[in-house]
């Protein structure tokens, strides 16, 4: 019966990561601020920051009731990012249906400009941490064949030792890119779903607004109809 390898005395992490050589280093700063972005987007992406329950209905019935003081919006945009998108609408409520979409869509693109904060460098964890742990491969390989080189083919185990000593780094970078990859897409996606529930509940103001606007113009030419009639009668 075949017995499994053992795993030689000493082979912890550390000696693992003294083995990958200097290219250690980057890798395992990439692998922090990956895991920094992550926790950090985990926690800001939260449903409840970004959309929070309630609120685009307690605005429209804010609109509504044409309760919208200054200090009512400002409050609504420093709320979430579906409060500064609706904020922007309501500053431009009594204008043109045209220009209320314009700069909700405007706000909208800076809303997602924040929300995708970091991103970008977790994608680039991603793409340069298999290149990373290659170019530590590749160093490893060219020390050790210099070696031989110099030396000679020496102890053939002592040989393939030193092969796999040379791919920790490969293995690394790929350790760490293919969950910072995952992460990106993920949250990519999240973003998407709440952008995409952001733009109803800014529809539904849209359409809260109109119709509110068309509710109160008949209230003008009612009024001014009673007034021609009142100087008539005097």
């Amino acid at each position: 019966m075949n017995e499994r390898p053992s795993v030689p005395e000493g082979c912890d992490v550390w000696e693992l990561v003294k083995a990958g050589g200097w290219p250690m280093v980057p890798l395992l700063l990439l692998g922090v601020v990956a895991l920094a972005i992550v926790l950090e987007r985990f926690w800001s992406l939260r449903r409840s920051e970004v959309l929070p329950p309630g609120l685009g209905q307690e605005v429209r019935n804010w609109a509504t009731r044409g309760k919208l003081d200054p200090t009512h919006i400002e409050s609504l945009r420093r709320n979430s990012p579906l409060g500064a998108l609706l904020a922007a609408g309501l500053d431009v409520r009594n204008r043109p249906r045209e220009i209320v979409r314009e700069r909700i869509e405007d706000t909208g693109r800076h809303v997602v400009h924040r929300m995708e904060r970091y991103l970008n460098a977790l994608g680039t964890v991603a793409s340069a941490g298999p290149l990373l742990g290659l170019l530590g491969t590749v160093v490893g390989m060219i020390q050790m064949f210099l070696g031989i080189l110099d030396h000679g083919l020496g102890d053939v185990n002592q040989l393939a030792g030193g092969i796999g000593k040379a791919l920790v780094c490969t293995a690394t970078g790929m350790i760490i890119a293919v969950p910072a990859l995952i992460f990106h897409r993920h949250f990519k996606g999240r973003i998407a779903g709440y952008v995409i529930e952001m733009e109803q509940e800014a529809t539904a103001l849209t359409d809260a607004l109109d119709g509110h606007g068309r509710a109160a113009a008949p209230a003008a030419p009612a009024r001014g109809a009673a007034s021609n009639a009142a100087a008539a009668k005097g």
